[in-house]
């Protein structure tokens, strides 16, 4: 069940780390800090608890791509194990600082849009 119809898209709204209610303001205050509320529609920016998910999709997405690539280049060029260290070591915190914030985004206007909550045992 879709909160609003005529609000921003999500996806689009969480990659640019803006507001999942009016897609102005900005939901970040740093790099990964939520701010307590929109600067520009005052929505409350408390409801937001992504936890790992950001990190778990990270994480998956990363590995993927490094152990491929490192196994890719090991077959083909054998470089010395210096090289790999040094390579796949920085590929992976760039990709992950790369990756986190907009994901974040996308997770909190996710929850947002779908009306995201903890789960209740109905007495």
């Amino acid at each position: 069940m879709a909160h609003d119809p005529s609000a921003p898209s999500p996806i689009a709204t969480g990659l640019k780390g803006r507001c999942p209610r009016c897609g102005k303001g900005h939901v970040f205050k740093g790099f990964l800090t939520v701010q307590p509320k929109c600067e520009v529609c005052g929505l409350d920016l408390a409801f937001t608890d992504t936890g790992d998910g950001p990190a778990f999709f990270v994480m998956s997405f990363v590995g993927i791509v490094v152990v491929a690539l490192a196994l890719w280049a090991e077959f083909t060029y054998e470089p010395p194990i210096w090289l790999h260290l040094v390579l796949w070591t920085a590929l992976s915190i760039g990709l992950s600082l790369l990756m986190v914030r907009p994901l974040k985004g996308v997770l909190m206007n996710l929850q947002y849009h779908h009306k995201a909550e903890e789960g209740r045992f109905e007495k």
